[in-house]
């Protein structure tokens, strides 16, 4: 069963996770505490195909930062815990997602090696109260935890919410090809090497 749940609790957020990379997409329930935050993640668990079900109390008093950075923290180590020894899995994935007047390249490698790549250029500051930077650090706490090379590249785009929101379509639906199984590969770990990491 490609399953996890994680409970991670510091001084500034306490958040529970739990993810089913074959579950039924319409169990998914996602409250972050940072509303477009939770628009995002519907968006993602829709187009990955994930069940994901995520509580986060986080010191958004302060800022929404803690608890974007740590909820992409713990949502990698939960794919990474869900993929186990990663035999059988399709491991790269791509999508070109357009949204509206942005277009965003995501590509990426569940290659055991994290890190985020990006080229995307935000016009404004903000999405209403959220700070466009926090995409970035979303997506390098995410990328960095769950092992993943992942690329971002943005083609067009001057609306920020739209830029945003084709980015985690796109990381769904990359990782949705990724995680995928092949038959023939069952037994294997998809590498050359033998060995990811």
């Amino acid at each position: 069963m490609r399953k996890a749940d994680i409970k991670r609790e510091t001084a500034e957020t306490k958040i529970e996770l739990s993810l089913d990379l074959d579950g039924n997409i319409e169990n998914s329930e996602i409250s972050t505490g940072v509303g477009f935050l939770d628009h995002m993640l519907t968006l993602f668990s829709r187009y990955a195909g994930i069940e994901l079900k995520v509580k986060c109390k986080g010191d958004t008093w302060v800022d929404d930062h803690h608890s974007v950075e740590d909820i992409g923290i713990v949502l990698g180590l939960a794919l990474k815990d869900a993929l186990g020894d990663k035999k059988g899995i399709v491991r790269f994935g791509e999508a070109c997602q357009p949204m509206d007047e942005s277009l965003v390249l995501t590509a990426l490698d569940i290659s055991g090696r994290g890190r985020f790549y990006t080229d995307l250029h935000f016009l404004t500051e903000k999405i209403g109260t959220f700070d466009t930077e926090l995409v970035a650090e979303f997506m390098t706490a995410f990328a960095n935890n769950a092992g993943i090379t992942l690329h971002i590249r943005q083609f067009a785009g001057t609306n920020s919410h739209h830029i945003a929101e084709a980015a985690f379509k796109g990381l769904g639906r990359a990782l949705r090809v990724a995680v995928s199984t092949d038959s023939r590969f069952n037994d294997k770990i998809p590498s050359t090497k033998g060995l990811l990491g």
